[in-house]
């Protein structure tokens, strides 16, 4: 268990975090969430002792080990591969360090030798013998093969290093699990096996994630942070968010009675309980939820932006061919002799381990690159707009946030301020918000700040390479609905699970080998083993 009594931190006038007192069980893994800004990492930070806060404490039960994933990907650059997620587990490898000192010393004594003996027995206990067999097979399921064991940290990519640093931070049953962002730079394939492992650990998880699906299927808890507290809620992601709706929903209601409202929560509370999955840690919840009553849910403060995509015109039938495209970058083929054909109202994902190739079609796609071999048509009826990966180039004037979004307007009737800021409020952009310089913005405001763009110009074909990028939970959420709702064609691509399944009418897996295409959910596309065995000719 760990906990806190009375922390309280603060930079300045801004207070994240005044007088929370929260405590963290074993047996459940909670999803510490907020706004971005909210503190998230920082309170990370402060449970694992690395800041400390203005006030209170942080108290973990003594002889329990707290694990912490590592953000310095050059901590341990000298070290082997298999010895730094060794390193995970410090009482073991204190034992394995001493142990080697002791059989290295030329002059051996009595003393050291019943000093070894004492290092043997411990080393016996916490199953030293099968260390690096264990921290091999970790490392496997993260997607690090046998040939990087033996190097050192600094030969590795940036990539491999995180999966490294996970693997160091799970290593040895530790007792208390604090993670930020572990599945950033994973595959989906590393995510589903990192899962099923905090499925199945029996102590405390904290995580912190932007990954709706990883915390619906890892979490038995939510933390949120709001107004400098924190409140501890049952459930996974999913749960927390429609049931925080509802309650808000009720609490707008003015004329429902309070039978009525009771009624509807405790249906809703049934109905999600009965829905769990069959995992280990969803049957965990399901009863933790049947235990829920309605005084437990409450309505979110939080803030979402309103996504709401329209078409001017529909678009025809004859929406995008492509024949024979070969995409080559910096002499590296990425694709070749791609052949596509996109209907009307198709919402497809381009997904895999590399993003490369689809980031580079798109940019064929849209004019910004020319392909090596072969040609594209688009139909004479689309509108197109493009959210490019990076968007550095769109934001290099120092102007306001109402003049970079009114260059966008193409009506001479649609120029004038309160139109524009319309635009900019669905966004959170209000008041003197809309003064600010876009170039200073942060990256998630800026994202938001394109989508306005995209959303003003009423397309019937929209391009999004990683839309999802630098978005706080509440943004990705209301991206996520605002493209299941758009009734118009979408190409794109993102790392975020559920917002390819609940998006995606059909997959394409793109390769330098080859391609995939499935018109099938994405849950389905990575879950059949007929599927598998096709997927694994493209690597």
């Amino acid at each position: 268990m760990i906990s806190t009594s009375g922390v309280t931190l603060g930079y300045g006038q801004r207070v994240l975090f005044k007088d929370v007192n929260v405590k963290f069980l074993p047996g459940n893994c909670y999803g510490l969430i907020g706004a971005n800004g909210a503190g998230k990492s920082t309170f990370l930070k402060i449970l694992s002792g690395d800041i400390e806060p203005d006030f209170g404490e942080v108290a973990v039960q003594p002889g329990q080990r707290v694990a912490v994933l590592k953000q310095n990907q050059f901590e341990f650059d000298d070290i082997e591969v298999l010895k730094t997620v060794i390193m995970g587990n410090k009482f073991l490898y204190d034992i394995i360090r001493e142990k080697e000192e002791l059989y290295a010393k030329p002059d051996f004594s009595d003393a050291d030798g019943i000093r070894a003996s004492e290092l043997e027995a411990r080393f016996l206990e916490l199953n030293g013998w099968d260390a690096e067999s264990q921290a091999a097979e970790m490392l496997h399921g993260l997607g690090v093969g046998d040939e990087l064991l033996s190097k050192k940290m600094r030969d590795l990519e940036a990539g491999q290093k995180v999966r490294v640093l996970l693997a160091q931070a799970l290593y040895g049953n530790p007792d208390i699990l604090l993670l930020d962002e572990p599945t950033n730079n994973l595959d989906v394939q590393s995510i589903m096996w990192l899962e099923e492992f905090l499925i199945e650990f029996k102590n405390t998880v904290v995580v912190v994630s932007h990954d709706r699906h990883f915390l619906d299927k890892v979490c038995t808890h939510i933390a949120d942070i709001d107004f400098g507290k924190i409140q501890l809620y049952t459930g996974n992601y999913t749960f927390w968010y429609q049931a925080s709706q509802l309650a808000l929903k009720q609490q707008k209601d003015q004329n429902k009675k309070a039978e009525d409202r009771i009624k509807e929560l405790k249906s809703f509370i049934e109905r999600f309980s009965a829905n769990a999955s069959k995992s280990k840690q969803a049957t965990s919840r399901k009863k933790q939820l049947e235990k829920l009553s309605v005084e437990d849910i409450k309505p979110s403060t939080r803030r979402y932006p309103h996504i709401h995509f329209v078409e001017e015109r529909e678009a025809g039938k004859d929406l995008l061919q492509c024949k024979n495209l070969t995409g080559e970058l910096d002499g590296r083929i990425l694709f070749k002799n791609f052949d596509l054909t996109i209907n009307r109202g198709e919402k497809v994902a381009f997904v895999g381990k590399d993003g490369s190739p689809a980031t580079l079609l798109f940019q064929i796609l849209t004019g910004d690159y020319t392909p090596a071999i072969g040609e594209f048509r688009w139909g004479i009826t689309t509108h197109r707009s493009y959210f490019p990966k990076d968007n550095a180039a769109w934001f290099k004037e120092p102007l306001t946030l109402l003049d970079w979004l009114r260059q966008f307007v193409t009506k001479e009737s649609e120029r004038d301020e309160e139109y524009v800021r319309g635009f900019l409020g669905r966004m959170l952009f209000s008041g003197e918000e809309a003064t600010k310089k876009a170039n200073v913005l942060s990256g998630g405001e800026k994202v938001r700040l394109m989508m306005a763009r995209m959303m003003m110009a009423r397309p019937n074909v929209l391009v999004l390479d990683e839309p999802t990028n630098h978005l706080d939970l509440e943004s990705i959420t209301a991206v996520n609905n605002g493209l299941m709702n758009y009734p118009g064609t979408i190409l794109f691509t993102s790392q975020d699970r559920e917002f390819v399944n609940s998006v995606a009418t059909r997959i394409i897996e793109l390769t330098p080998k080859g391609w995939m295409d499935q018109v099938i959910t994405y849950d389905d596309y990575l879950e059949s083993p007929t599927i598998a065995e096709q997927r694994a000719r493209l690597y």
